[in-house]
Formats: C-alpha cells, sequence, structure tokens
C-alpha cells in the first residue's frame, strides 16, 4: 500500500508541477547595505537606469570597419525593438566604446528589469539576434548577468554518476542487486516527490534558481543514507538468526529512531539559516530542509514496503554472501577499536592535528560571487568578458557605480579619477529632475580580484567620507563587486548568532538523547572541526588555485550552507556511532565493550554509507557550475573526514579516555531534560544510570 501511495503522489505532483510550472527567482536584496541603498534609489527616481544591461561585444581582429559597423547598427535596431529592451546605445557614437586599437567595442543594451525579472526567454531571443549579425571576420559575443542566468547548462550527468557508483558500492555491500536497488529507490522516489513541491512553493515563494540541483545533491545523498542506515540494521538482525517480520520492526525500533533524530538535526540546522535574515538562502534553506524531511519520511515507510515485498529474495541473497564471506562480522572494526583504546592519545593528537592543518586556509578564506570569467571558454559570456577585458582593461567587467546626492557630479568624478585602483571613470550623469548623478569608476583589477575588494574598502571608509564631508553631499558605492562585498560582510556578521543557534540546539538534543554533558560537547567540537577542514580544502582548491582551478573568491553563501548539511550530516554518524555505543552501556554497563561493540556494529556500514555520499557529492564536480562544484567538494571533504578520521579515530579515543564519565548527567540536569529514548526499552537497565554502575570498564 505504502509503495502504490508513493508512486501515486510522485505521479500526481510531477504532473500539477509540470502544469502550473515554477517560478525559481533569486533575490539577494540586503536592506540597509549601500549597495541596496543605491538600487533602490535608482529604482525610484530613474527606472529606466535601474535595469541590468546586456554588453554586445563586437571584435574583428583585422579592425571593425564600414562594412562590420553597418552590419552592428542594423543589429542594434534589431535588438531595440525586442521585448524588455528600453534602450541600445550604438558604440560607434558613445565615447569610449571602441577600443585603441578600434578592434573591439560594445553596445549597451538596458533592460527593463533586472536578470531575475527579465524572462530567460527574452533574453536569448536577444542573444540569437545579436549573434545572428556575426560572420565576415566580425565577432559578437554578449555579457552580463542577464545572458548568464539564461545560458543553461545541460544537468544531469553529475547526479547520473553519482547515483551509478552509488549503486555499485551497494552491489558489493550488499552482494545483491536486488537489495543495492532498495536505497536507490528509495532516495529517487522521495527526491523526484520534493522536486515537484519545490517548483509548485516557487510560485508562493522566493526559491533560487539554483536550489533544483542544490536539493538532489543533498536529497540523493542523506536519501541513501538514511535508507541504508535502516537496511544494515534489518540485514544485522537477519544474520543474527531473526525473521523477517522481527528484523524489519527491529531495525525501526532503532536505526529507524536514529534517522529520525538525526534527521531532525538536520532540519534544524538548515532552518538555523533563518537566524541569519539573508531572504536569499531562506527560501534554499526550506527547500533543503523540505527535501530532508521527505527522504526521512520515505525511509521509514516505503523501505519497509520494499522490503516486505522483495523480503524472502533477499534474505536468501544475504545469507548466502554471508556465507560466502569467511569473516567474522565486525572483526577488522573491533581490532581497531582496541588499537585505539590501547594508544588512545597518540591516535586522538594526530587526528586533531591533521584537522587542524586542513582548517587552516579557511582563516583566509574570501567571499565573493563568480562572474563570467569563472564560466566555460566556450560560453558567449566569457568570450564577452575576456574580450572586454582585452579591449578596455580587467576592471571594465566589474565597474564601480557611485551616486551622489547633492554636490557636484564633477567634483566626485575628480576623486574618483585620483583614487588609487581606479583605472578611469565615465563623466557624471546626472539624472534629470533630482539632485542625484551618476559616476561610473572602472577599476585597474579584475571583479574577483582582493585589490578590487580593496578599492571598495578604501571608497567606503576613506575618499568618499572626506569628499562629503567638504561638498556636504550623501555618496553611495554599488555594483556586482560592491553588492558582493556587502553580502560578504552581512554574512560575517551574522555568523555567529548562526552558529550559536545550530549548535546550541544540536547539543541539547543529544544531551536529551544520551543523558549526557560530555557527547554534545564533543560532537559539537569535533562537527566544528571538520567543517573548518572541508572549507579549507574548498579555499585551497577553489580560493588558492590548486589542481589548475581558476583562483577567485568562495561563493559567499556556501560556507554557512556547507555549515548547516555538514552539521546535521555530521550528526547522523554521531548518532548511529553513538546509540549502539550506549545502547551496549545500558546493556552491560561496561564502557570499554560499549566502545569496542558500538564501532564494530556501525564502522562497516558508516564507511559504506559515507563512501556512497563522497561518491554522490564528488560527482558534482562534473558540474559546470562553479557553486555546485564548491558544494559538492566541500560536502565530500567533510564526509570522508567525518567517517574515516572523526568515528574510526577519535571517537573511540574520546570516548576511551572517557570511559564511564562519557555517560555522566548532573541530577538536577536530568530531572529538567525531556527523555528521548533511541534504544528500545528492553534493553535499558536502571542501574548504569548516571555512571553509578559499570565502573569495570575503567
Amino acid at each position: 500500500m505504502a509503495i502504490v501511495l508513493w508512486v501515486g503522489v510522485l505521479v500526481a505532483i510531477t504532473a500539477t508541477s509540470q502544469g502550473v510550472g515554477d517560478d525559481y527567482h533569486d533575490e539577494h536584496t540586503l536592506p540597509g547595505t549601500g549597495s541596496q541603498r543605491l538600487s533602490d534609489t535608482l529604482e525610484e527616481n530613474a527606472p529606466a537606469q535601474a535595469g541590468d544591461t546586456v554588453q554586445v561585444v563586437l571584435h574583428d581582429e583585422a579592425g571593425l570597419d564600414g562594412a562590420d559597423q553597418e552590419r552592428a547598427v542594423s543589429m542594434l535596431g534589431d535588438l531595440a525593438a525586442l521585448p524588455h529592451v528600453v534602450a541600445v546605445a550604438d558604440p560607434f557614437r558613445t565615447p569610449g566604446a571602441v577600443s585603441a586599437d578600434e578592434t573591439i567595442a560594445y553596445a549597451t543594451v538596458t533592460l527593463d528589469g533586472t536578470s531575475t525579472d527579465v524572462p530567460a526567454d527574452a533574453v536569448r531571443e536577444i542573444i540569437d539576434t545579436a549573434r545572428d549579425a556575426a560572420g565576415d571576420g566580425l565577432e559578437v559575443e554578449l555579457g552580463g548577468d542577464a545572458v548568464r542566468a539564461a545560458e543553461e547548462a545541460e544537468g544531469g550527468a553529475a547526479e547520473g554518476a553519482g547515483m551509478l557508483a552509488a549503486l555499485v558500492i551497494l552491489v558489493f555491500m550488499f552482494g545483491s542487486f536486488l537489495a543495492a536497488t532498495l536505497p536507490l529507490i528509495t532516495a529517487i522516489l522521495a527526491v523526484g516527490s520534493t522536486l515537484g513541491v519545490i517548483a509548485l512553493l516557487s510560485n508562493v515563494v522566493t526559491i533560487a534558481t539554483y536550489t533544483p540541483p542544490l536539493m538532489m545533491l543533498v536529497g540523493i545523498g542523506v536519501g541513501i543514507d538514511y535508507a541504508l542506515l535502516v537496511f544494515a540494521r534489518y540485514r544485522s538482525e537477519l544474520l543474527h538468526g531473526a525473521d523477517r517480520q522481527a528484523a524489519a520492526r527491529t531495525a525501526l525500533d532503532t536505526a529507524g529512531r536514529s534517522v529520525t533524530f538525526a534527521g531532525c538535526t538536520v532540519i534544524i540546522a538548515l532552518l538555523g539559516l533563518f537566524a541569519l535574515g539573508l531572504g536569499s538562502l531562506q527560501g534554499v534553506a526550506l527547500a533543503v530542509a523540505l527535501t530532508v524531511l521527505v527522504t526521512m519520511v520515505a525511509s521509514l515507510t516505503l523501505l519497509p514496503s520494499l522490503l516486505t515485498v522483495f523480503g524472502s529474495r533477499i534474505e536468501r541473497r544475504i545469507v548466502k554472501h554471508a556465507e560466502r564471506s569467511k569473516r567474522e562480522p565486525g572483526a577488522r572494526w573491533r581490532r581497531l577499536a582496541d588499537g585505539v583504546r590501547r594508544r588512545p592519545l597518540p591516535a586522538l593528537v594526530a587526528a586533531v592535528a591533521i584537522l587542524l592543518a586542513l582548517s587552516a586556509p579557511a582563516l583566509g578564506m574570501r567571499l565573493g560571487f563568480a562572474d563570467a570569467g569563472n564560466e566555460s571558454d566556450s560560453s558567449t559570456s566569457r568570450q564577452a568578458y575576456d574580450l572586454l577585458a582585452e579591449g578596455f582593461g580587467p576592471g571594465f567587467n566589474g565597474p564601480l557605480i557611485v551616486l551622489a546626492d547633492g554636490g557636484d557630479g564633477a567634483e566626485l568624478a575628480g576623486a574618483l579619477d585620483g583614487t588609487e585602483g581606479v583605472a578611469g571613470v565615465v563623466p557624471p550623469q546626472p539624472i534629470e529632475g533630482t539632485d542625484l548623478a551618476l559616476v561610473i569608476a572602472f577599476p585597474d583589477s579584475a571583479p574577483q580580484d582582493e585589490a578590487t575588494s580593496d578599492l571598495v574598502n578604501r571608497l567606503r571608509d576613506d575618499v568618499l567620507p572626506q569628499l562629503s564631508a567638504s561638498t556636504g553631499a550623501t555618496y553611495l558605492v554599488g555594483g556586482s563587486t560592491a553588492a558582493a562585498e556587502d553580502f560578504a560582510d552581512a554574512v560575517s556578521d551574522r555568523l555567529p548568532l548562526f552558529v550559536a543557534v545550530v549548535v546550541g540546539l544540536s547539543a541539547l538534543l543529544l544531551m536529551a538523547v544520551f543523558r549526557s554533558v560530555w557527547v554534545p560537547a564533543k560532537a559539537a567540537v569535533l562537527n566544528l572541526l571538520s567543517i573548518g577542514a572541508s572549507l579549507g580544502v574548498v579555499t585551497l582548491v577553489f580560493g588558492e588555485g590548486m589542481f589548475g582551478v581558476p583562483a577567485g573568491p568562495i561563493e559567499a553563501f556556501v560556507p554557512v550552507m556547507i555549515f548547516a548539511i555538514v552539521f546535521g550530516l555530521s550528526m547522523d554518524y554521531e548518532v548511529f556511532l553513538v546509540s549502539r555505543m550506549h545502547e551496549e552501556w545500558r546493556r552491560s554497563g561496561d564502557a570499554v565493550r560499549a566502545v569496542r561493540e558500538g564501532l564494530a556494529t556501525t564502522g562497516g556500514v558508516i564507511t559504506a554509507v559515507a563512501a556512497i555520499m563522497v561518491v554522490v557529492f564528488g560527482a558534482f564536480l562534473l558540474s559546470p557550475d562553479r557553486m555546485l562544484q564548491q558544494f559538492g567538494l566541500g560536502l565530500a571533504v567533510a564526509v570522508f573526514l567525518d567517517a574515516v578520521v572523526i568515528r574510526c579515530l577519535i571517537v573511540p579515543a574520546v570516548m576511551s579516555l572517557l570511559g564511564v564519565r562519557a555517560w555522566w548527567l548532573p541530577r538536577w540536569l536530568d530531572r529538567v531534560l525531556p527523555r528521548f529514548a533511541l534504544e528500545r526499552p528492553e534493553v535499558e537497565r536502571p542501574d548504569v544510570e548516571h555512571g553509578v554502575a559499570g565502573r569495570r570498564g575503567r
């Protein structure tokens, strides 16, 4: 029944979402910042100048002769008649629009809205109309945010590669193709249903355009993760002689509870993004949190139904695979646990040193946004970017817009022209009927260079305040580079609150579940270490340019999204491992045995789950989108380190050093905290509460 219901839900939601359509929309407004105030002022007083622009770049290596100019002027006339185009500037009549060697020129096409407001089809019509004029030595390329948004990359390759690799790992783990497909089917149905829901929600809630691939990235990994944790416990119970119904009940009553708790922790971490107060991230957080919720529900409802239908065939394959394997289940993990227990300090120090070394580069992380310079060499926006940089200097692709309210625009232009780091200034453009004037300044460095960010700060902190003191005017600095700087500053300023909310709530949940002070403290510290290490690796690769990757800033919202997702996913392994330790501790009262058996029964599963998530996340390095590449690398590195370094070395070392004290909770706190049991009631032993018994484990 559950299978039919899930398939029906998927079909109905997919059909409805395709009929209604989606309305994904990027929202990057930052109320109160200088760039946003400038944008709002222009929209109010000069709406024609508030719209985004498209640069039509003309290039002829032999020089732009009369024939080129005639063809270009005709093409620009066609552009002026297209929808959403409000103005087209003739480059051959606009001062400074032709390069010094007369081989490159650009025409500015002004749109009637921002890149997120103008339909992609309308922008693609502009692209096609302009490029039709190319030929006979004339090259025509187009740049601008609207063009970048309209250039859709082919998707599906990364997701397909990740799922194929996950299937291979599952087949090797279970020795059965049928058994291997069940977690994958569960994840696909859950993610597919959620995609339809999010498409419908995008019509009433602002959800960013990059949300669907990010949802698939997280949903496939988490969906397989949760389903595999339940299935692994089901398999373990079968191998210990339980019948299929009893194995399913035990799996849901133990691993199912862990999955529920872990999923709630991920959702809390994602919803913690609301504490940042950034509208552009709230829709993403809501969508990804919903994805985690649906995959969690699917693991607890759809997977058991699949096990009921295919249970007898799966049981035979599992038993045969176990009989062919001569090894004692968990023997290697017991030896590892014993080895770590005998020398916990060296293992702990070495593992922490590795994480700290990998985290160090994150201290120098520079936030920003990718631009056309990070696009594929074959895209028209990248071609236009390179041509403009060649003809007019690297700073031409990231101009700074300075708005003067009162005073003399000429004084502003003079002050900007004399500022270090400014390559050139466009004459002031007074806005009719107001005291406003616009001045455009071109840095002598590329948009993503640190020198350009320094120039923005120098103008805001030093140059313009001094000018304002002498003229009495108010000055605002905007443009894409300044907006990126504002966004990065907003994230940095609000990050401590976000971290405090997520870590605090997660620690309270762990404390209530495991009745321990040290377990949540350890989990919080270790999760922060794994996140720091993953961000350090992302900084090395994308920030410093390792392995031939173009160096540049890290996407401003990537660190907070990685923090939310990784912190939640890390809790999956923490809960799964420590809950088995806690279960053994409450059964036997032996702290040493609890660590050994906890690692022995979960080490293989955690490693397999981590391997699957690493290949699923790592497959997004194949995506042409730089942002998704950063997400994929950060999540893959974090999961790998969490499973291999933290769960296999640090957690057993810390738990061995703590002994029975690992399960200590002050009596007054025990009375205050609510109780959430992850283990079945029959394994509980009241005599070991608060570490009263089990001291022989020391």
